[in-house]
């Protein structure tokens, strides 16, 4: 039978929660406002992770997945004290723009009914 929920996803949920932690603690060294890790995809051989990360403020978007991307060897030092795996993986930040594209359809939804 079949895991429904295999050793990698719960690797990427494990990184996603540690490195969440991790930035909101290092928010002011950082300077990336208020983000959010939306998802974590760790790679088969556990060497690399994309991390997809939202922002709240859209027009910094750019400049805080740089900054992050930047920050890529401290934040992954950091994860590596944190969490216990044989392998850190490396980190990719990503921005992930699905919570502006999901209210962006609601908005055009809603703007269809209130014209009927």
């Amino acid at each position: 039978m079949p895991k429904n929920y295999s050793r990698i996803q719960r690797i990427g949920d494990l990184v996603q929660t540690a490195l969440a932690e991790i930035i909101r603690n290092n928010a002011k060294e950082l300077q990336c406002g208020m983000t959010t890790i939306t998802s974590v995809k760790v790679s088969a051989d556990l060497s690399s992770a994309k991390v997809y990360v939202s922002v709240l403020e859209d027009e910094k978007a750019v400049e805080i997945i740089a900054t992050l991307n930047k920050m890529a060897k401290f934040l992954r030092y950091e994860l590596a004290n944190t969490v216990e795996l044989r392998v850190t993986p490396e980190l990719k930040f990503y921005y992930d723009d699905s919570v502006v594209r999901g209210s962006r359809i609601s908005s055009l939804i809603n703007d269809a009914f209130k014209k009927q």
